[in-house]
């Protein structure tokens, strides 16, 4: 009998807003699925693009990208990069015909936990019906 699949989920956050978020979702022991792996920034504007395409070219079945709300970044404007840098993304995306809908962009607070836990499930469920990357397995990893 085959595996059931589990999407693996690359989570890019912002340290003020979504990873406090995230903080706040474990100590408010809110239940979400374990498939999503976390990378901590200052600000989701300083994400370079290069590290979700390598994210999706390693095999990840989506990458998740949470920051702060717009007009609340700590940096005062890199929420607005990020809107940007993954609007390019998304249309690169569908250029190459990889499915953009695996990139999700996201603004949760640092007091939204409930929403995290339950962005991350609702993220978890897409990608699931979605079935794994093509990329996946691609280069023997």
């Amino acid at each position: 009998m085959a595996e059931a699949f589990e999407p693996r989920i690359v989570a890019f956050l912002c340290n003020w807003c979504t990873y406090a978020g995230a903080d706040l979702a474990g100590t408010s022991r809110l239940q979400y699925p374990p498939n999503v792996r976390i990378i901590r920034l200052m600000c989701s504007g300083a994400l370079d693009p290069a590290y979700v395409l390598k994210a999706l070219l390693e095999g990840a079945d989506g990458v998740f990208i949470g920051g702060c709300h717009p007009g609340d970044c700590h940096y005062q404007n890199g929420n607005y990069k990020a809107r940007r840098r993954v609007a390019l993304l998304h249309k690169i995306l569908e250029q190459t015909g990889f499915d953009p809908d695996r990139v999700w962009l996201r603004w949760i607070s640092a007091s939204e936990g409930r929403l995290f836990a339950q962005t991350m499930t609702e993220m978890v469920d897409a990608i699931r019906a979605k079935g794994p990357s093509p990329l996946r397995g691609q280069w023997g990893i």
